[in-house]
């Protein structure tokens, strides 16, 4: 039985990505050495680190006067290098989710932090509009994507002042506006890689700007300055990121990504709202394309766990909620196949008549 990974993340890759890397990992470049085992610092490494960089300019088109760095740590760890590296006084932060609370609380720690909006209230069903970002705050912080309760930030947001993003689980999938930032970062394992590497898109101009001391890993300017190199970079993610990237520009680029998140994303949505014993859990304006999230209605409340083994038991992985959450979550990320969407809702189509 074919098998369709719904899962938040790590998540779905291209099979191609996979195989390629696998065979690294087995024999990397014909040198008779594994992938895992060679220098960082190789001459048939640096190449891939090079395109990888490249990659990543080309189809978000970063304009210049931007590094692009691949870090450890994940995007929880730069929940307090971003503030350690940009917040001399205030910042202000969009709070949308789980992780935009994370990001919140590591700032408190570096300065006065404005929460301009919140829809916390409301159990994050929605992503706040009606609000003023302070003009003398530092930066902007907001989460494009909440992965957790399925709402999304389908455009760039137009403010006075430098933002930046978390990107970890929308990053390739639309097309952003890079200029607009002063930073964007994201963990690589839904949209780009396995776990292991973080991708960081700084403006090198607004590095320096603190006077706090930074600890030398915890600052951007020692990884512009060795191109991801001063340590030893997650060697085998990247090289995996590289292969996504390069399949990302075979398959049409972010622009070819978007429509199929929308196809997918339609699709399904269509199905949530159509089908009685499924409803929604999100501001339909605000869904996600990337985690779409929904729960039985409530008259059927009594079917979810049954529902949950018989997807379980038709090929559907991963489609539980999260457990702040409930309900189901099937997450949508560039690779995944529209087929898999299509079975999905097969699935709740022949579920819901046998109820």
């Amino acid at each position: 039985m074919k098998k369709h990974n719904f899962n938040a993340g790590p998540s779905i890759l291209p099979r191609e990505v996979i195989e390629k890397t696998a065979q690294a990992i087995l024999d990397y470049n014909g040198s008779g050495l594994s992938l895992m085992e060679i220098s960082h610092r190789a001459k048939d490494f640096q190449p891939v680190v090079d395109e990888a960089i490249a990659l990543f300019k080309e189809l978000l088109h970063i304009p210049d006067g931007y590094s692009v760095l691949f870090l450890g740590g994940g995007a929880s760890m730069e929940f307090c290098m971003v503030p350690y590296n940009f917040l001399e006084k205030k910042a202000a932060y969009l709070n949308t989710g789980t992780w935009a609370k994370k990001a919140i609380k590591e700032a408190k720690a570096f300065g006065e932090v404005v929460e301009v909006a919140s829809s916390e209230a409301e159990n994050f069903t929605y992503i706040p509009k009606a609000f003023t970002v302070p003009e003398d705050v530092d930066y902007f912080h907001i989460t494009t994507n909440n992965t957790i309760y399925g709402t999304e930030l389908h455009d760039d947001l137009n403010v006075n002042v430098p933002m930046v993003a978390d990107m970890s689980s929308d990053i390739f999938s639309r097309p952003i506006d890079v200029s607009k930032y002063i930073c964007i970062y994201g963990g690589a394992q839904k949209n780009l890689a396995p776990a292991g590497v973080t991708f960081v898109i700084v403006r090198n101009d607004a590095l320096g700007k603190v006077s706090r001391h930074i600890p030398t890993m915890l600052n951007y300017q020692t990884h512009v300055d060795k191109g991801s190199m001063f340590n030893t970079p997650p060697v085998v993610p990247i090289y995996a990121a590289l292969q996504t990237l390069r399949w990302i520009k075979k398959e049409g680029g972010v622009e070819e990504m978007q429509r199929r998140a929308k196809e997918r994303a339609e699709l399904l949505y269509a199905e949530i709202d159509r089908n009685k014993l499924f409803r929604g859990t999100v501001c339909k304006e605000d869904r996600s394309l990337m985690n779409i999230c929904f729960v039985m209605n409530d008259e059927y409340k009594d079917l979810e766990a049954e529902f949950l083994k018989f997807a379980t038991d038709h090929g559907m992985v991963g489609i539980k909620g999260h457990r702040s959450v409930g309900g189901f979550r099937a997450s949508c990320y560039n690779a995944m196949a529209l087929e898999s969407v299509k079975a999905l809702v097969a699935c709740m189509q022949e579920f819901e008549k046998l109820h």
